[in-house]
């Protein structure tokens, strides 16, 4: 694996939990969101992550036949799925409220901030980990740069 891979690997991480975080972000926004457009409450969302084969655009022709022949190119990851919660809302007696059944009970999305906030500081953490990995890799390359010098 070339220094440029290592790059685009990083890269890769770094978008799959910029995707994560928008999502939490979604996901405590709308903790208290009773209806949306779709009807009823908002749908907690996460993502899911999975292993990314793609090709990096700097691999040379020798690195890219060999890769093929080893079974697959520069690993990364991505997100494969963005999964909706599926369960049953919570449901608040609240007679009052506007969206209200019968009973008086009111449908509340299922998001917990609190697990939410942890993941979102963890994936805080895991995105600055993959600017780490860069910038080592970038360190790296300007030593090299320098010993041609």
């Amino acid at each position: 694996m070339s220094l440029f891979s290592a790059l685009s690997v990083s890269a890769s991480g770094m978008t799959a939990q910029r995707t994560r975080a928008e999502l939490l972000a979604e996901n405590l926004a709308n903790a208290e969101t009773t209806r949306t457009p779709e009807g009823g409450p908002y749908r907690r969302k996460d993502a899911v992550f999975a292993t990314d084969y793609t090709e990096s655009p700097f691999a040379s022709v020798f690195e890219a036949q060999m890769s093929a022949v080893a079974g697959g190119g520069p690993e990364g990851v991505g997100v494969a799925d963005i999964v909706v919660d599926d369960r049953e809302p919570e449901r608040r007696y609240l007679p009052g409220h506007p969206d209200a059944d019968a009973q008086g009970y009111v449908a509340f999305p299922r998001v917990n901030p609190a697990e939410d906030m942890v993941d979102l500081m963890g994936s805080a953490q895991n995105y600055e980990a993959n600017v780490a990995a860069i910038s080592a890799v970038k360190d790296m390359i300007q030593r090299s740069l320098d010993l041609f010098r």
